[in-house]
């Protein structure tokens, strides 16, 4: 048997009852599920609904869903005031991972376990929060090896966020003796993975959170210690006590200058999240008295790290307690999830789970 046809009757060895697979796989279903964003021209919402597989964005490659991460921008794109999506309607989510129904590239086969996130997904083309998704070829990248189609899913952009914000800060010289790194907004997923990451690289990790009664959790996941923002000591001068080494910066705002002020000599910062606001008031102190520098994190800067990145994930990257740390979730269940985002009552990693 050849490897194409082995992956094939892998594929087709997977959960649910045959008749049901065999149709997924030949891409006949007539409708599938997926939760759309719409507007009127005022207000954006968003709602489950059914719709014919050709009403999809086009692209050469067809996948049928398994595993939807759910990350904040998703959350936002489907709010008013989120202004992420441009043009309506629009099928949510920033990535998925599932099985090659139909391709027109000879890369993939059908049966192919494959990886698309980003490049627009989600808020230009239509994302991963259906039964099907369509992308052009390129926007996939196979399954690494060294890693489940599960652990593919629960890392996500969130974990691949957190890689990058990684790699970035080591092409900066930022190593384990260099002093201990601060992540804050700890207890949110792209933050959380970066913490188990990094405490997996034997860095000392200092969690930094909102929320009371997370020090267990985050000590779990390899913090060595967890402070509580709301006990932060901030003298409001332009240069506080220096502390870190480094740095992974996932709230933005007054808690990122603080950040800035409170950094080692040569101190790196990863900043990737603005949470607590956009602005941020500092003065040029922190950078010509230390030689603080501070690294803007944007996945589609450096997509050309896309493979290199997913290949670490699958290795030295990989974070421990996927499977205890990810809640997965029925599609019917989004909406609730997206909006205990957007309040601020969702903690760690869930994912939208289409099949077993």
């Amino acid at each position: 048997m050849q490897k194409s046809d082995t992956r094939q009757a892998n594929a087709l060895a997977a959960g649910g009852t045959a008749a049901a697979d065999d149709q997924a796989r030949s891409g006949a279903a007539e409708t599938i599920r997926a939760y759309r964003v719409e507007s009127d021209g005022t207000r954006v919402w968003g709602a489950l609904t059914q719709l014919s597989p050709e009403a999809l964005s086009p692209g050469s490659l067809v996948i049928r869903s398994r595993y939807a991460g759910i990350n904040y921008k998703d959350a936002l794109a489907g709010t008013t005031a989120g202004k992420v999506i441009r043009k309506f309607p629009r099928i949510g989510g920033l990535e998925v991972v599932g099985e090659v129904l139909r391709s027109e590239d000879p890369r993939f086969v059908p049966g192919d376990t494959v990886i698309a996130h980003s490049m627009g997904m989600g808020v230009d083309h239509d994302g991963g929060f259906a039964e099907q998704v369509r992308v052009p070829v390129d926007w996939a990248l196979p399954l690494p090896d060294g890693m489940s189609a599960f652990e593919a899913g629960a890392i996500g952009v969130a974990g691949y966020s957190a890689a990058l914000s990684i790699e970035l800060l080591e092409r900066q010289g930022m190593s384990p003796d260099a002093g201990p790194v601060l992540v804050n907004g700890a207890t949110g997923s792209v933050a959380s993975m970066a913490v188990g990451m990094l405490a997996g690289k034997g860095y000392e990790v200092v969690a930094l959170t909102s929320k009371r009664g997370a020090a267990a959790r985050l000590k779990a996941r390899g913090a060595a210690r967890v402070i509580v923002s709301a006990e932060l000591e901030d003298s409001g001068r332009p240069l506080e006590k220096a502390q870190w080494g480094a740095a992974i910066d996932s709230v933005g705002g007054a808690q990122l200058s603080w950040v800035v002020r409170s950094m080692q000599n040569k101190g790196l910062i990863a900043s990737l999240g603005n949470a607590g606001g956009n602005e941020l008031a500092t003065s040029v102190l922190p950078f010509i008295l230390r030689g603080v520098r501070l690294i803007g994190v944007n996945v589609m800067v450096y997509i050309d790290l896309k493979r290199h990145l997913w290949s670490r994930l699958a290795g030295d990257l990989k974070p421990a307690g996927l499977q205890e740390n990810t809640r997965l979730i029925p599609l019917d269940e989004l909406p609730e999830r997206m909006q205990a985002m957007l309040e601020g009552r969702s903690e760690g990693r869930a994912v939208v789970e289409f099949w077993r």
